[in-house]
């Protein structure tokens, strides 16, 4: 399974999830950002590569929508409502993510 993570800058959040949920289980996973600034700025391509999508916070999703709507409609979009308030690979943040994407993916214990 392709799973895709994106947060606005790509820095902290997103690539955290990348870090930590790659090659589990034989997940593949990807991350980006829907900022200009962005460190890697979501693409069609990115949307089309994954099977499903995780964003951070609601904006991130009316962001996907507006840009990307047609090719939003076979795909699973999860909001896990998680703030800007972390840096990268920051315990906290990884305890969140981890509890939230479970919900979702298969994770080992």
């Amino acid at each position: 399974m392709k799973v895709l993570f994106i947060c606005s800058r790509n820095k902290w959040r997103s690539l955290t999830a990348e870090k930590i949920f790659d090659g589990i289980n034989g997940y593949e996973v990807r991350s980006a950002g829907t900022e200009e600034g962005a460190r890697i700025k979501v693409t069609e391509g990115h949307i089309g590569w994954s099977d499903m999508i995780f964003v951070m916070e609601r904006k991130h999703l009316r962001r996907l929508k507006d840009k990307f709507s047609y090719k939003l409609n076979t795909k699973k979009v999860i909001c896990l409502d998680i703030p800007d308030d972390f840096k990268y690979m920051d315990e906290e943040l990884i305890e969140i993510l981890k509890s939230r994407v479970s919900e979702y993916l298969e994770l080992p214990e």
